[in-house]
């Protein structure tokens, strides 16, 4: 494993800090700590995956074995952003383990979710943390992950990607 990132492979994340080889790279820890601190996600519901760093931050969660590293285009799921000052969940992330979070979800109306799916901001009396946040909605007697929202200064920003948006 060469000891820089690179954006035409995918580099497992080290089981440990003395393992790791490229800096700034988390380790496979850090990134189950960060789903249970952040979000509740228990962190036995990462047991079955891997976690993979391609290019600079992006982390990919695989549910299965390959040799490390691998140079292919896609590995499993993109789970996470780690470059920035505050890690973001993915869409994909959110909306596969969501459910199992137990902390800083926000449940949305059938009008708020809308705005939201729309990539629409909204003003919204919450009082948990800052940050990133699992947006929830009830569709059919339970509550379900919609996605990623961005929650500042009594706002609720879309994070749902432009392409993804849509009317309903």
């Amino acid at each position: 494993m060469a000891n820089e990132n690179e954006g035409e492979r995918f580099d497992r994340l080290p089981a440990t800090e003395a393992e790791r080889v490229v800096e700034g790279r988390p380790t496979r820890p850090a990134v189950v700590a960060w789903f249970e601190e952040r979000l509740g996600i228990d962190s036995a519901v990462f047991e079955p995956y891997s976690f993979w760093e391609r290019g600079s931050g992006k982390i990919w969660a695989f549910r299965g074995e390959v040799e490390s590293p691998v140079e292919i285009q896609g590995l499993g799921m993109t789970a996470l952003r780690t470059r920035g000052e505050h890690w973001k969940p993915t869409l994909e992330a959110v909306q596969r383990f969501g459910a199992h979070a137990t902390k800083n979800c926000v449940e949305l109306t059938a009008e708020q979710a809308r705005r939201f799916f729309a990539g629409q901001d909204q003003e919204l009396d919450w009082e948990g943390d800052w940050g990133y946040l699992i947006v929830m909605h009830e569709i059919a007697g339970e509550q379900e992950p919609l996605g990623v929202g961005l929650y500042t200064y009594g706002e609720l920003k879309s994070m749902v990607p432009k392409g993804r948006q849509r009317e309903l």
